[in-house]
């Protein structure tokens, strides 16, 4: 096994080459905490109109092909056609969100009563079930007056509320709502001019910046460019398509049991089933619970049967939206989940799984394979030295 030793001027190149790399890494990282996430938020308007005008450029491509109309005006046109597309759905979804956020405010009223009443009568239920075990184990009296207190806690707590309070300090934020209404109409109009600029000129620009780089390193880009959208766009596609299906039926199940709120609370299951781990049944099983200690079964079986056909759907569904385009183990999928969380909270839990897909393609392209053969030739030569117990050669030695 000798023959893994190292001589010292190998171990010293081996060591620095690793040590250079660590610190780049390092460096990487501290650049992108530092300068690159506030250069992406300053740039944020650009950064989306590239998006748009990579997601708009085969259609504009098409389009200039066999019609022969210039790529300005094919531009305009696609970036008007999705604007009123988006601004419609917007405007529908806010006129009918809008209409339930005022249904509510109209019927706090009621709705506070309903909730209270809901809680004194689940803590009753609690009482009753508790009450024959208290005959055997007895339990502090304490335990049966906590509920109530703060059952009445959460009375006056909803009664004290001062509307006019709120109007006071919403008023008193107004200058800034108003200033930051402002800057975003401004970003607007930059990302709308930027996206139009961009598409139209989108070949030119391209040829510009690819045309920069040797051959070589444009056949790398090309490559990482490919592996990237194929494993990041498609998954985040994929997902955002099971999202839009889970909204369908949460909106039609809530419209069929009689709920009043169904739009806004299919769009915040929606958002919540988009989150890994979290689903809409986090909110809809202890829902269901809640009805029939209530004693709402017909409103309890509702839930069930919609959160069972949501299971059913993404159970069909998402092996055959998601293919194989990302060869993403669960347990994998699991590490990225929960590493993302620790780094990155909500949005790390989304993009962990993501990146780390992103992480595994480019190892398969061999983008680290010296930085792996480093490691191991590291390995192999401090095993040989535990093995041995003998100094490695120097560059003097002999035999």
């Amino acid at each position: 096994m000798e023959q893994d030793l190292l001589s010292w001027q190998d171990r010293g190149h081996l060591w620095l080459r690793l040590a250079i790399r660590a610190l780049l890494l390092a460096l990487v990282l501290l650049l992108l905490r530092w300068v690159g996430l506030p250069l992406l938020s300053l740039l944020s308007p650009f950064v989306l109109a590239l998006i748009v005008a990579w997601i708009l450029n085969p259609a504009v491509r098409w389009l200039h092909r066999h019609s022969g109309i210039p790529r300005g005006a094919l531009t305009v046109l696609l970036l008007l056609l999705a604007a009123t597309i988006v601004g419609g759905v917007l405007f529908g979804v806010g006129w009918v969100a809008v209409a339930e956020v005022r249904s509510l405010w109209d019927n706090r009223q009621s709705v506070l009563e309903g909730i209270l009443g809901g809680l004194a009568s689940a803590w009753d239920s609690v009482g009753r079930i508790l009450e024959p075990a208290a005959q055997v184990i007895p339990l502090p009296q304490e335990f049966f007056t906590t509920g109530e207190g703060v059952i009445s806690l959460l009375g006056n707590w909803f009664s004290s509320l001062d509307v006019g309070s709120w109007l006071s300090a919403a008023a008193e934020k107004a200058p800034n709502m108003v200033s930051n209404i402002s800057a975003f109409v401004v970003a607007a109009v930059v990302f709308l001019m930027a996206s139009y600029f961009i598409t139209s000129d989108y070949p030119r620009l391209r040829m510009q910046f690819t045309d920069r780089f040797p051959s070589k390193s444009r056949d790398f880009f090309r490559s990482v460019r490919e592996i990237f959208m194929s494993a990041f766009g498609g998954y985040l596609k994929s997902q955002l398509l099971l999202s839009l299906g889970v909204f369908m039926i949460l909106t039609v199940g809530f419209m069929v049991i009689g709920n009043p709120y169904g739009l806004l609370l299919a769009f915040g299951l929606a958002v919540l089933d988009f989150i890994p781990i979290v689903g809409a049944g986090t909110v809809m099983l202890p829902w269901a619970v809640i009805d029939v200690i209530l004693g709402k079964f017909s409103e309890a079986l509702g839930l069930m049967v919609i959160w069972g056909i949501i299971v059913l759907f993404r159970r069909v569904a998402e092996p055959k939206i998601l293919g194989n385009q990302t060869g993403l183990s669960p347990i994998l999928s699991l590490v990225g989940i929960y590493v993302g969380m620790q780094a990155g909270g909500v949005a790390g839990m989304i993009l962990g799984p993501l990146l780390l897909l992103v992480f595994i393609n480019l190892t398969k392209l061999g983008i680290f394979q010296p930085v792996i053969n480093d490691i191991q030739m590291a390995a192999k030569d401090i095993a040989a030295i535990l093995r041995t117990g003998r100094k490695p050669s120097g560059p003097d030695d002999k035999g």
